[in-house]
């Protein structure tokens, strides 16, 4: 079985969460099934971000914690595994640094930028944005279903489907070859978590 073994991958920020803290819209999101959550708080200092992992790393042992960027961290609390864009530190070597058994993620916003990604040794990216979002549009336009189609054909490793994702939506980027979907809004947004959860999970399972 593959090392990437969710096709959910849950994105953090947690001032999407509607004013509910993050740690009780993630431990809502992972009892309706998430099972990877990628820690993204970008303007959080170090310490508090070590914090933050630490505090769901422990309340929340049934999910797979990524942190984005961040390898250090990664490193100090052998979560499993980092995130990173990029721009961040190259993916060799971050490779180099990771333990055998913690993952590396990548976000790519092209054609080139999945193949680059498989070749450093990524074991999975997060291509988008795929439709138009507002969080997404300082990355370009739209990559829209070619280019992720083209994607999932070059390559071997997982591909996430990023940018507007909806259960609808889910449905069309799986028939395109996407192994799963990144969301933020789509669940820390939703006044019900484990429904819109489990809508996603369900639009998943329909194309597995």
């Amino acid at each position: 079985m593959s090392a990437v073994d969710f096709r959910l991958y849950l994105v953090t920020d947690r001032h999407q969460t509607a004013g509910r803290s993050l740690g009780s819209v993630l431990a809502r999101a992972v009892r309706a099934g998430v099972r990877a959550i990628q820690l993204r708080e970008r303007d959080l200092p170090v310490r508090d971000l070590h914090a933050l992992a630490t505090e769901l790393q422990r309340d929340l042992p049934d999910a797979r914690l990524f942190i984005n960027d961040r390898v250090d961290v990664a490193l100090a609390l052998r979560t499993v595994g980092v995130h990173l864009r990029e721009s961040s530190l190259p993916a060799g070597v971050a490779r180099c640094l990771l333990g055998p058994s913690q993952l590396l993620g990548i976000s790519v916003h092209s054609l080139d930028g999945v193949i680059a990604a498989e070749q450093q040794g990524a074991d999975f990216v997060v291509l988008g944005p795929i439709y138009d979002t507002p969080s997404k549009r300082a990355y370009g336009p739209p990559l829209g279903m070619r280019i992720l189609e083209q994607a999932a054909q070059k390559v071997r490793i997982p591909i996430f489907a990023i940018g507007g994702i909806t259960a609808a939506r889910t449905r069309e980027v799986r028939q395109a070859g996407a192994f799963g979907v990144a969301v933020l809004s789509s669940i820390l947004s939703a006044v019900n978590v484990e429904q819109a959860t489990e809508e996603l999970l369900a639009a998943i399972q329909m194309e597995s």
